[in-house]
């Protein structure tokens, strides 16, 4: 299929668990189209700091860092790798731990506002699908398509159990609560708080698999290329 002239910007946000990644890298590898996951950059910044041994709420004492790092992603088939300061991070940014450090750091105005040119720049010269909380109400505001995906709780502790099972230290109770816990930050944080943009489309992934999801999106962005 021939490609849109400019560069055609998808945005994919929702809460944990209701298929942000997993939906939006299968997009990216049907449509061939760059894949930015926002969330683990927050994650990068969170393992960093804690690799450094930084207070990960003074704001003074992460902007050295923010000034310095450096994130990339790296498609590898299906996969897609995650670099931090030239050091592969994929699995280390997904632990229970980074997932709670990582929802600190994303509340602070400093790591947002270092991180926001960076998500920018990473679609500057792509087409490109880009998964997060605030994609397509900050990041990119004048998406072509934005979407917002969202499942029922209990549909969302299990997939996320489903992703952390390496890690015997978690069951289902302690990831249902992880989850609300999350979902109260991310919805009440002053900057950048977690909402659908009023033009997003609202999908809701509870009954749905990867499959009839991608394919839906896959759909919506053929019906608006061909428009």
């Amino acid at each position: 299929m021939q490609k849109p002239s400019k560069n055609f910007i998808i945005t994919v946000d929702g809460p944990s668990g209701a298929g942000k990644s997993t939906i939006s890298k299968t997009v990216a590898a049907r449509l061939n189209l760059s894949y930015i996951d926002t969330g683990a950059m927050y994650r990068c910044v969170a393992w960093a700091a804690r690799e450094a041994n930084l207070d990960i709420t003074c704001e003074n004492a992460l902007s050295p860092l923010l000034q310095n790092i450096r994130i990339r992603f790296q498609a590898a088939g299906e996969n897609n790798l995650v670099f931090c300061n030239e050091q592969e991070v994929t699995t280390a940014i997904r632990s229970p731990e980074i997932d709670h450090l990582a929802s600190t750091v994303s509340s602070l105005s400093c790591v947002r506002n270092a991180l926001l040119p960076l998500q920018r720049a990473a679609a500057q010269n792509n087409h490109a699908i880009i998964d997060g909380r605030d994609a397509g109400t900050v990041i990119f505001p004048h998406a072509d398509l934005k979407i917002y995906l969202d499942a029922d709780l209990s549909t969302r502790a299990k997939r996320r159990l489903e992703d952390q099972k390496q890690n015997a230290e978690v069951d289902l109770k302690s990831v249902t609560e992880a989850i609300v816990r999350r979902d109260e930050a991310d919805s009440s944080r002053p900057q950048a708080p977690l909402r659908q943009a009023e033009d997003a489309i609202f999908i809701d992934t509870t009954e749905l698999n990867i499959e009839d999801v991608s394919q839906r999106i896959i759909d919506l962005y053929r019906t608006r290329f061909n428009e």
